[in-house]
């Protein structure tokens, strides 16, 4: 249970005031509060879907070192294009 509660921390944290909020944002004043919700909540389980499904199909064959590793480095390359207006 506390292993839940650090990935929900940790999620939260990272989407809080981010563009799919905005976006969210965004659609509740065009549908309203509901559909807007409804919508994100289901675009983001899908999309987190799909990663906890990458992330169970590499553990066995990429050290978590590595992983962590790339992450981060993604992480940044986003944030430094995104700062470059790329993104």
């Amino acid at each position: 249970m506390k292993e839940i509660f650090q990935i929900f921390l940790a999620i939260f944290l990272a989407e809080l005031g981010d563009k799919t909020q905005l976006a969210t944002i965004a659609f509740a004043s065009k549908y309203g509060w509901w559909k807007a919700f409804i919508g994100a909540i289901l675009g983001l389980a899908l999309v987190n879907l799909i990663g906890a499904l990458i992330g169970e199909k590499i553990k066995d064959s990429l050290p978590l070192d590595i992983v962590h590793k790339a992450a981060g480095v993604l992480f940044i390359a986003f944030g430094v294009l995104m700062l470059l207006g790329k993104l």
